[in-house]
């Protein structure tokens, strides 16, 4: 069969290694005999996978004893209510930028537990850009920002300046597609869907001087971070199938290095953008200097034109290019473990298009 170009924005592509690698496991998983599907999450073969895929974690991102790796359930949407629940302490006020869905998402969620700040929001033009020059105030619990977009299209390149502020983030769509310094951060989390994995876990890295911080009232014991922690990711079943091509996927991701992969990254991203600069009959829809290098979002000039160019995509085995469906238009996802050759593709489309209107 021939290859297929997968831009699909989530569940998305994962590298060839951790697919073979989950379907070996699939029929005898670690030499058990077992199927992966059916094996006991406390047998000592998986809990070899959860401290693998844990300590590649921090492997990858630098990070030392000071803090603590999860993999949970219920996605990233889920953290948009444990990390209030846990540390948005009455008359305190958490500070939130706004810059797409689920930015908006976090803050509609933090808001039924305290009150939030939204010092700075880019809906004024549909999320076209990301906010600058905003002012984090010294007094806030946290401050939560999103680093990509997936529906919109952007991305925030630098930290945030916090001051002192612990700083929480969503990095569910860009997490390990460049290095940068995650001891910056007290938080982070992120779906493993796009980046790092199948759908059905979400990971979270917590700094342990900042989890000493959680409010004092009683929690519910599922949305409590210490108890995950405590349990090492274990006091429920986890998503044993999930976490398991993380794990390969997180194996890949070290090979290649933070430094290499950003490379691929901006290489994929340079070759489709510079494509719709140039082709006549497609435009981007965010700001330049924001543009994200995970999801390119553009659509053509004439939309009468839409429904003709994906349909010349399927022929050409170009899949996932349709835009979400809140905003419409194209979205090529260029997530980690797509190749340039499957760019390239596409870029070749673009062009042959552009010839058969000319």
């Amino acid at each position: 069969m021939s290859k297929v170009h997968n831009f699909s924005a989530g569940p998305a592509i994962l590298p060839q290694s951790a697919i073979q690698a989950s379907v070996d496991a699939l029929q005898n998983f670690a030499g058990t005999g077992l199927s992966l599907l059916e094996v006991s999450h406390r047998s000592k073969e998986y809990e070899a996978v959860v401290a693998e895929a844990t300590q590649l974690v921090k492997d990858i991102l630098k990070l030392g004893d000071d803090y603590a790796v999860v993999f949970l359930q219920g996605g990233a949407s889920l953290q948009f209510d444990m990390i209030p629940m846990n540390w948005l302490g009455e008359g305190q006020t958490a500070a939130y930028t706004n810059t797409g869905v689920w930015a908006s998402r976090a803050i509609k969620e933090a808001k039924l537990f305290g009150n939030v700040n939204v010092v700075a929001s880019s809906e004024d033009q549909n999320f076209s850009y990301i906010p600058k020059g905003y002012t984090i105030p010294a007094d806030a619990c946290y401050f939560h920002y999103t680093t990509n977009n997936t529906i919109y299209g952007t991305e925030v390149f630098d930290i945030p300046n916090a001051n002192g502020v612990p700083l929480v983030c969503d990095m569910s769509s860009d997490i390990f597609s460049r290095p940068f310094d995650a001891s910056k951060y007290d938080l982070i989390y992120a779906g493993a869907q796009k980046n790092m994995g199948p759908a059905g876990t979400t990971l979270v890295i917590v700094k342990k001087s900042f989890l000493e911080k959680r409010v004092s009232k009683k929690l519910p014991t599922m949305l409590d971070y210490g108890v995950h922690i405590e349990n090492g990711s274990m006091y429920n079943t986890p998503s044993v199938f999930a976490i398991f091509v993380c794990m390969h996927t997180l194996r890949w991701i070290k090979q290649v290095g933070l430094e290499a992969m950003e490379a691929r990254n901006k290489a994929k991203a340079d070759l489709l953008y510079n494509e719709i600069d140039r082709n006549s009959l497609f435009v981007g829809t965010v700001a330049k200097e924001d543009r994200s290098r995970m999801n390119v979002n553009f659509v053509l000039k004439n939309k009468e034109h839409e429904s003709e160019f994906l349909k010349y995509c399927e022929s050409k085995k170009l899949s996932g290019l349709k835009g979400h469906r809140s905003v419409g238009g194209l979205r090529a996802s260029l997530y980690n473990a797509l190749e340039l050759e499957s760019v390239q593709a596409l870029v070749d489309a673009m062009r042959e298009f552009e010839q058969s209107k000319s």
